[in-house]
């Protein structure tokens, strides 16, 4: 992905400003536009105004909560279409139903191995390419799935 200014867009809400600079940083790398928000109305702001190919989604966000932000963006005509990968730091499977409730695609542990996020990403991407609709929810961490019901 060496043509940068026709690939895909993430946007990257995170309000952990390391961990934001660290995906924003590797994402860039791996070929892939970056956006940034650090809680969930600039991530509404942002996505309306972007309109991203993909937006990865910390649940637990100041201002407004990645569950909201997810919720609306789900139910706005003009990014519902949009998939969401939460990110979130816990494991457990409630909290991926919960993610899946609020309308996110897929659902990642942090923290994740950059090239675990890069491969979801990707796969995400493709799954709607090809019109896959909603995504399976993986679960992963690290590259590793973990007792997801799929």
């Amino acid at each position: 992905m060496n043509d940068t200014k026709n690939s895909p867009l993430v946007l990257v809400v995170e309000d952990y400003q390391d961990a934001r600079e660290m995906y924003a940083a590797y994402l860039q790398f791996s070929g892939y536009r970056v956006a940034e928000a650090t809680n969930g109305i600039e991530a509404i702001e942002r996505a309306n105004e972007l309109m991203p190919d993909i937006i990865l989604m910390d649940l637990a966000l100041p201002k407004m909560d990645g569950w909201e932000a997810t919720r609306r963006l789900k139910e706005a005509e003009n990014t519902r279409h949009i998939p969401i990968v939460a990110l979130t730091g816990h494991a457990l499977a409630g909290h991926a139903e919960g993610a899946r409730q609020a309308g996110c695609d897929s659902f990642v542990t942090k923290p994740c191995l950059p090239d675990a996020l890069v491969a979801e990403i990707k796969r995400m991407l493709e799954s709607r390419e090809h019109g896959g609709g909603t995504a399976k929810r993986s679960g992963r961490s690290g590259g590793r799935t973990r007792g997801s019901q799929q």
